[in-house]
């Protein structure tokens, strides 16, 4: 018999003398060593391309026929995704965050990662590695696991990942809830800095505000309202009005961030039903004070927010001047504190969670309102730098970090629009207000006048300018994006006859006014000399604050 070979199918008859005719695909045996090595790369990258397809091509009709439904099953399944993505992203979100959906799908991509590495070991025993050359051998094992890792493996760790942001989603969010509508046109979210400790009844909000998005085009600005706001006013629906008519004004006491803490221990009854009265109650004062319907609240405590930035690889900001890292307080009564842990220069800076966490709380030789212009750039340079790429390749670490917000009463069911919503915000300016300085006196917060706040917060919302690139005047109020909303005095508006200038416009304080560097040492020795006014000179313009 001749030891020629033909690559067709095998058509001997008995008796014939002649070729043996074979498909080398289905019968391999006798066939030369190259068309062997050709083989086991096909089939193994028909199983990494159209799973079962090689066993279709080998003889193993049955389950190859098999293979090939689930595979065209899910390719018109990620066809729908891909459409619903173009079309109806934040459909395609509510879809992956529910909690049934996203288990059925974390289920789903577990035995699609199985059964694709079992196609893989049956397209190996097609192989049949033991008719290859010894020394190809190695490669083809090593390319079918090189394939395996890439197919069902990716498959198995978007299972895993999916299921980190299915238990995050829902120790975040609420499963349930009414469907938050726009208020005229935006989204008003109450964001409040949990300030607990082993020392207080109950949670006081360490900082509070309001960030608002239009809801159809992502401009965006947030309100600031410092925590020692006295008389805050309850929106008409509350039920503390009936406690407060008149506002909260039980006297000195009686600031903003204590109402957390007053309805949680006094005045639940008021809020049946209500997960967290006091988180509610405090998101009712914001919304009378600014005249704004505030629809939700997201609560944070400082060390997941530490967390967070730390998953993001940090933030970059522009410091305008030095902030302390506080040491412990050794005289509670004058607000001292000893020996500063460290600190955080002027200039261009990339702050970790430790480093980002202090320079939005610290308020040590300055006041509030300096932290509070900190609190509103860090805020900033998170909604700024966070990108998509940064999120998946971190995905697990800000999932993890995200369930350290205590809690929000945003419902899951609704997240997909407003995560469609913070992607097309993100990039634009963001235009920013304070009620107290730099856009109001700062004895304003101790007796407010609520007609001028309303007045200059619909400004701000309604300025066609907040987020975009030009400035309008309104009422010869200048809004400008990305800044402070204009001077304003407790009087009432100062008229503003050229814009205000831009907060990243501004040159960081590195030296003396005699030109000599300012140092780390140089303000510790100060300290140690009890020299605190000389240190406040130094670093009073630590509130200006640019993101990068």
């Amino acid at each position: 018999m001749s030891n020629s070979y033909a690559p067709t199918h095998r058509t001997e008859s008995p008796g014939q003398s002649g070729r043996v005719l074979r498909d080398p695909v289905r019968h391999p045996s006798g066939a030369p060593a190259p068309v062997l090595t050709k083989r086991a790369f096909v089939l193994i990258l028909m199983t990494l391309l159209v799973p079962g397809s090689a066993q279709i091509v080998a003889g193993k009709r049955r389950l190859g026929r098999a293979a090939l439904r689930v595979t065209f099953t899910v390719w018109a399944l990620a066809l729908i995704a891909v459409l619903l993505l173009l079309v109806s992203r934040s459909t395609l979100i509510n879809i992956l965050a529910g909690q049934v959906p996203s288990l059925l799908l974390v289920l789903g991509l577990g035995l699609l990662a199985i059964g694709w590495g079992a196609l893989f070991l049956n397209t190996l025993r097609l192989i049949r590695p033991g008719l290859l050359a010894p020394k190809i051998r190695p490669a083809v094992v090593l390319a079918l696991v090189l394939a395996m890792i890439l197919s069902s493996g990716s498959l198995g760790y978007a299972a895993y990942l999916l299921n980190v942001s299915r238990d995050a989603i829902g120790s975040i969010f609420s499963g349930s809830g009414p469907t938050l509508e726009p208020s005229e046109g935006r989204y008003n979210f109450l964001m409040m800095g949990g300030d607990a400790g082993a020392d207080r009844t109950g949670r006081r909000p360490d900082s509070l505000s309001v960030i608002s998005v239009d809801a159809k085009t992502g401009n965006t600005a947030i309100i600031s309202v410092p925590r020692n706001l006295q008389n805050a006013q309850f929106s008409v629906d509350s039920p503390m009005r009936q406690v407060y008519p008149e506002g909260y004004n039980c006297g000195d006491e009686c600031l903003i961030n204590a109402i957390n803490t007053e309805v949680t221990n006094e005045h639940q009854d008021l809020y049946p039903g209500v997960a967290d009265p006091g988180a509610q109650a405090t998101l009712e004062a914001v919304s009378g004070t600014l005249g704004i319907k505030v629809q939700a609240y997201v609560l944070v405590d400082m060390d997941g927010f530490s967390k967070l930035i730390d998953a993001m690889g940090g933030i970059r900001i522009k410091a305008g001047g030095w902030v302390p890292i506080s040491g412990p307080m050794v005289d509670e009564a004058n607000g001292i504190h000893g020996m500063p842990d460290g600190w955080i220069p002027a200039g261009d800076q990339t702050l970790d969670g430790f480093h980002a966490l202090w320079y939005g709380r610290s308020r040590e030789f300055v006041d509030d309102y300096a932290r509070i212009q900190r609190q509103q750039c860090v805020q900033q340079a998170m909604l700024k730098q966070l990108d998509p790429a940064k999120l998946l390749a971190k995905f697990e670490d800000i999932a993890k970090a995200g369930t350290k917000v205590v809690e929000s009463n945003v419902s899951s069911g609704q997240l997909g629009s407003f995560v469609d919503l913070a992607i097309r915000a993100k990039g634009q300016d963001v235009s920013r207000l304070t009620i107290g300085p730099p856009d109001f006196d700062a004895a304003f917060s101790t007796s407010p006048d609520f007609d001028i706040i309303h007045e200059r917060v619909d400004k701000l919302l309604a300025s066609p300018s907040a987020g975009a690139a030009d400035n309008t005047v309104v009422d010869d109020t200048v809004l400008q994006p990305g800044t402070a909303a204009g001077p304003l005095s407790a009087a009432g508006a100062a008229p503003a006859t050229e814009p205000p200038p831009s907060p990243s416009d501004f040159t960081p304080v590195t030296t003396t006014p005699d030109g000599e560097p300012i140092t780390e040492e140089m303000l510790n020795q100060f300290k140690r000399n009890g020299d605190e006014q000389s240190i406040r000179d130094l670093v009073a313009t630590n509130g200006q604050c640019a993101p990068l």
